[in-house]
C-alpha cells in the first residue's frame, strides 16, 4: 500500500473517532440552560405565597419534578425550607442526585427528599405548596383524569396550601410549527410536531444543535393533551379551589422576548404564543 493512502486512511481513522458535540453532551443540562430559570421560578413562589397567605412557605412538593433543580434552589432559600421531588424516571432522578442534590451542604441535602413514584399514589405529608410545572400535567389527557389530579392535589396540601402550575398557549400553540433559540453553544430547537384538533392531542420535541453541525435530535418528546386556560380553571374548581388567579409574563420590547415578569390580570391579548402561571388556593 502506498504512503499516500495510508495517510489517507490515518486521516479518516481519526475523523471517525472524534465525537460529535452532540454525542458529548448532556441533554439534561442543556434542557436546564435552555427552559429552566429555577431562581425566578422560586421567586415568585416564595413572594406570591407570603401575598396570598400573609406567611413564609416552608415544605414544597415538586410534582414531576425531573432533574429537582427547583427543589434544590428552594431548599438552598431558607435554613427551615423542605422539599419533596416525586416523578417517575429513575435516570432522570439519578442525574439530579448527582448533579444538583450532592451539591448541597450536607445539612441543606437533609431537607429534600426524591421519590420515584406516581404523583397519583405519592404518600406526603400536607405541603404548603405544590408545584406542577413545564406543562408537565398535560400527560393527563382526559378530563376525568385532570380532575382527578388536581383532586388528589388539593387533598394534599395544607389547610392554607397553594397550587401553582404553568400554562402557554396562543394561536401558534395549535400548529405544527418549530421555533430556534440561540444560546451561545447551541440552538435550542422546540417542535410542535402534530396537533389533531379532534381531540386535542398535541406531539412535541425538543432538538439541539451543535455549531460543528451535529444535532441532538428528539433529545425530549411529549405526548400531551393541549388545554386551555379556562378548562384548566373550570376543573380546578370542581377539584374544590375556589379561587385561582392567572399571571400573565410581560413583554420585553428591547430584548423582543418575555419579560420572565409576571402580573396578575382579568384578560390579555390573543397573542400567537403566551405563558403564564396559574396559581390556585385551597
Amino acid at each position: 500500500m502506498a504512503k499516500s493512502q495510508k495517510k489517507r486512511q490515518k486521516r479518516r481513522h481519526k475523523h471517525a473517532d472524534k465525537k460529535t458535540a452532540a454525542e458529548l453532551a448532556d441533554r439534561h443540562a442543556l434542557y436546564e440552560d435552555a427552559v429552566q430559570c429555577a431562581e425566578s421560578e422560586i421567586d415568585f413562589v416564595d413572594a406570591e405565597f407570603q401575598r396570598l397567605r400573609g406567611r413564609q412557605a416552608y415544605l414544597l412538593r415538586e410534582d414531576f419534578c425531573g432533574t429537582a433543580n427547583v427543589s434544590c434552589e428552594w431548599v438552598r432559600r431558607r435554613s427551615e425550607n423542605r422539599a419533596i421531588g416525586v416523578d417517575l424516571d429513575s435516570e432522570v432522578l439519578n442525574w439530579g442526585r448527582t448533579h444538583h442534590v450532592t451539591d448541597l451542604e450536607p445539612d441543606v441535602r437533609e431537607r429534600i427528599r426524591l421519590c420515584e413514584e406516581d404523583v397519583m399514589r405519592a404518600q406526603t405529608e400536607p405541603q404548603d405548596v405544590v408545584l406542577a410545572m413545564n406543562f408537565s400535567y398535560w400527560i393527563f389527557k382526559e378530563r376525568s383524569k385532570l380532575k382527578a389530579y388536581f383532586k388528589r392535589i388539593y387533598g394534599t396540601l395544607a389547610d392554607d396550601g397553594v397550587f401553582f402550575l404553568d400554562c402557554f398557549g396562543g394561536y401558534d400553540a395549535f400548529r405544527v410549527l418549530k421555533e430556534k433559540t440561540k444560546h451561545d453553544h447551541f440552538t435550542y430547537e422546540w417542535e410542535q410536531a402534530a396537533y389533531n384538533p379532534v381531540n386535542g392531542h398535541l406531539q412535541c420535541h425538543i432538538h439541539f444543535r451543535f455549531k460543528d453541525g451535529s444535532c441532538m435530535k428528539n433529545a425530549f418528546s411529549y405526548d400531551w393533551r393541549l388545554w386551555t386556560l379556562p378548562e384548566i380553571r373550570e376543573i380546578l374548581k370542581e377539584a374544590g379551589f375556589e379561587k385561582t388567579g392567572v399571571y400573565w409574563q410581560g413583554w420585553d420590547e428591547d430584548e423582543d422576548e418575555g419579560s420572565g415578569e409576571f402580573e396578575l390580570v382579568e384578560s390579555a391579548d390573543a397573542d400567537a404564543g403566551w405563558i403564564c402561571y396559574i396559581v390556585s388556593e385551597k
